[in-house]
């Protein structure tokens, strides 16, 4: 553990680059010696930044589930079922891996929504954060970041959408927003 002090920061808003703040903060860390760990929730779609995070491994772990490939919106009560235990999974994972100091920096991909959609308990990410080891980095993305969380955060960037090619009805590009 190269961290005298780990802090939290949370990454939200409704615009593009939530994620990719997250990863170059992550890739920053690995550059440095750290060993970091990328948790995604409720992102099954492979993307160009996996693609490459994985080339880095053991040191930056990337833990998702591959299963979801649908909007929740999309799903019958029973997929949701399935997708709110697959996100509690994803959720223990990083919080062991966080309590037991596994990794330096421990990113937190869309927590916000998972919390939003009742699959993740608020409390459980405000005990995890009261209760983290003083060593370990805590990053949180997600649009609607809690009140709550936002106020245990030491750092709180909101990414503010301005304009957006899909506004013109240009689909995401792969290598740049996929």
């Amino acid at each position: 553990m190269l961290l005298m002090t780990g802090l939290v920061h949370i990454y939200t808003g409704n615009g593009k680059g939530k994620t990719t703040a997250a990863v170059g903060l992550g890739v920053r860390a690995y550059g440095r010696g750290l060993k970091v760990l990328l948790v995604q929730f409720l992102k099954g779609t492979v993307t160009g930044e996996i693609n490459t995070l994985k080339l880095l491994e053991p040191d930056f772990m990337v833990y998702r589930n591959d299963e979801i490939k649908k909007f929740i919106w999309n799903m019958t009560p029973e997929e949701k079922e399935k997708a709110k235990k697959i996100q509690q999974d994803i959720f223990n994972y990083a919080k062991d891996s966080v309590m037991e100091c596994k990794r330096d920096l421990v990113i937190m991909d869309e927590i916000m929504a998972a919390i939003k959609l009742k699959f993740i308990e608020l409390q459980d990410v405000i005990d995890l954060i009261k209760n983290k080891p003083n060593n370990i980095e805590l990053v949180l993305t997600g649009r609607d970041a809690p009140a709550e969380l936002i106020e245990l955060a030491d750092y709180v960037s909101e990414i503010k959408a301005i304009k957006h090619p899909m506004e013109k009805g240009i689909k995401a590009r792969i290598g740049i927003e996929s």
